[in-house]
């Protein structure tokens, strides 16, 4: 399994970012091999609009099965359901935490976004 986090830091010490679209990286763990790759998401940090589905396209783009966020908008939310890609929303902890809750099939998988486009 893939498990993409969005974190505020490079390593599996840090904090979940809250963000998905605006989180400042997304940390890939290989469940098959252990391996974690930090994925770069400075360009849709400060963007200012598309951010969600710019980030969606990114993850999406590296095989991931599940991605584990704070908050995900309609559109990014869109975006990764039609990319085959499942979605939790937990940020109460650290990268290794969600993980290991991802990994042991402990989180909610949601089936709509969890807020509103900003506009609303």
């Amino acid at each position: 399994m893939r498990i993409a986090v969005s974190s505020q830091g490079v390593d599996v010490t840090s904090h979940v970012d809250p963000r998905f679209g605006r989180a400042a990286y997304f940390l890939v763990f290989d469940t098959s091999d252990e391996s974690l790759e930090v994925v770069n998401n400075d360009q849709n940090v400060n963007a200012t609009h598309g951010a969600g589905i710019q980030a969606a396209e990114k993850v999406a783009g590296k095989n991931v099965d599940i991605v584990v966020s704070g908050d995900f908008g309609p559109k990014a939310f869109q975006a990764l359901h039609a990319a085959g890609v499942k979605t939790a929303v937990w940020a109460d902890g650290t990268v290794s935490q969600a993980i290991e809750l991802a990994r042991n099939n402990q989180l909610e998988i949601s089936d709509k976004a969890s807020t509103g486009g900003h506009w609303m």
